[in-house]
């Protein structure tokens, strides 16, 4: 569709020490996703930069979690993915819980890195399936809606049947012919009558499990 196929490349902040790590992802990131890295180590470069995602070499600082919550504090809409050594799923939790969209391990393949920025994108949080079965057990006994009290529009199902098979918005936009834009307002109206804040939590919530 020529409304996908148009989309005005994105900027992505790169915070790592690591030259080699950099390079990498630059290569990964050339010819995919219509993205373009920036290194973040360059005093300024996330002032002038435009960004609205950034991947943080955890292995980089000392400090991971001060270093999240200043970014949470001075660029809120800043979308945060960390890449590190680490597999605890505490720590993992811990890592989302101070703010950031996702987690991937440092050895991670090119196909994963690629799904999880696309996720995270789409509004969606990126982390080992155990983390965020526990994150969303959280959230679910937090809001404890009422069952059987919502009605869905046929559009909205059939978003919500997409979201469940794991689909990016731009799949679902190319699979019910609408454009990327459509989908996000779909996604921001049911994620509103629902009451959740994110994707993640929207595919999962009991009140849209519809036939």
């Amino acid at each position: 569709m020529n409304e996908i196929s148009h989309q005005i490349a994105e900027r992505v902040g790169v915070v790592a020490t690591d030259p080699l790590r950099v390079l990498g992802l630059k290569a990964i990131f050339r010819d995919a996703l219509q993205l373009e890295i920036v290194h973040l180590s360059i005093p300024g470069a996330l002032d002038d930069a435009n960004l609205s995602l950034v991947l943080i070499d955890a292995e980089c600082t000392a400090h991971l979690f001060e270093l999240i919550a200043t970014f949470r504090h001075v660029h809120s809409k800043l979308k945060l993915i960390v890449l590190g050594n680490e597999t605890s799923h505490d720590y993992i939790e811990r890592v989302i819980g101070a703010g950031a969209k996702g987690y991937l391990p440092l050895t991670a393949q090119e196909s994963e890195i690629r799904m999880a920025l696309d996720m995270v994108r789409d509004g969606s949080v990126w982390a080992p399936r155990k983390v965020l079965a526990r994150l969303l057990d959280s959230q679910r006994n937090a809001q404890k809606s009422p069952p059987g009290t919502l009605r869905f529009t046929p559009r909205e199902r059939q978003i919500l049947s997409l979201l469940r098979t794991g689909q990016p918005n731009r799949e679902i936009a190319h699979a019910l012919g609408i454009d990327e834009g459509t989908v996000k307002a779909h996604i921001g109206r049911l994620m509103r009558k629902v009451g959740v804040s994110n994707r993640t939590a929207l595919t999962i919530h009991p009140l849209t499990q519809i036939e």
